[in-house]
């Protein structure tokens, strides 16, 4: 009896302890910073920021955005900070906080992701690609690729999407369905501006499921348009380039020839 009860109080001490910790550790965020926070928004990191106020990354919906708290706490302004020679303090905040992070791990659910290869499995570099089947950037893409796929240093996953046309759906059904996918973007590809490869009326439900969820893992990205790219640079760090890459972009993106 006369040991349980010191413990009983030992006990009790550290629970009040980490309570204490856990309600100063779970403190809310200011009133401002958290009505904007329940209209939507998801705050990622606070960090200083000049002038006396205090910063917030965000993502609102997939788009990062930057927050500022003025230093009387009453007011928040939203949007990028520049200072007095125009530089964007904004930007390298929300790189560390949200896009850098975002980037690495995206790459595991790219490779998750229903796609089709394009080239050798031995190449050295493997590019992804959001691709819609009717997108005619897409397709001068796939063009401009063809010396390093066909010289085995790039392979181009390409993840179909379903979103510019009525039917982009089908078609993207289409390609993930055949009994030789690469092939059949091959035709597709050399017969783009026929028309290319016939859509799939009937989807089935499996299928209708893997072009649903490639057009969500492109929207959960932030990629907004087709083809949306990523590879990986030299230093092996994920990038990401929306549109088509040209001149010298474009061999930064497919890499030596």
């Amino acid at each position: 009896m006369s040991r349980v009860a010191p413990c009983f109080a030992l006990c009790m001490s550290l629970v009040v302890s980490l309570l204490i910790t856990g309600s100063a550790a779970a403190e809310p965020w200011p009133a401002p910073i958290r009505t904007i926070e329940e209209k939507g928004v998801t705050i990622v990191k606070q960090f200083d920021a000049p002038g006396g106020m205090t910063g917030y990354a965000a993502r609102a919906g997939s788009r990062p955005i930057s927050l500022y708290l003025t230093p009387d706490g009453d007011h928040v302004i939203v949007g990028t900070l520049l200072d007095a020679d125009g530089k964007n303090l904004s930007k390298p905040q929300l790189e560390a906080a949200i896009t850098l992070p975002d980037r690495e791990n995206a790459w595991p659910l790219l490779e998750k992701a229903s796609w089709i290869g394009d080239g050798d499995d031995d190449a050295p570099r493997k590019i992804y690609v959001f691709t819609d089947p009717n997108c005619p950037y897409c397709h001068k893409f796939y063009e401009a690729a063809r010396p390093w796929v066909e010289a085995g240093k790039v392979q181009l996953r390409h993840i179909p999407v379903g979103i510019l046309k009525q039917t982009s759906p089908g078609k993207a059904a289409a390609l993930l369905a055949a009994d030789d996918p690469e092939k059949a973007m091959a035709r597709h590809e050399h017969n783009y501006r026929s028309g290319g490869i016939t859509p799939m009326e009937d989807i089935p439900s499996a299928l209708q499921q893997k072009v649903a969820a490639n057009n969500l893992l492109m929207s959960d990205l932030g990629i907004q348009g087709t083809p949306g790219i990523f590879y990986k640079n030299d230093d092996n760090k994920i990038q990401v380039k929306q549109g088509i890459p040209q001149g010298k972009l474009l061999d930064r993106v497919m890499g030596p020839k």
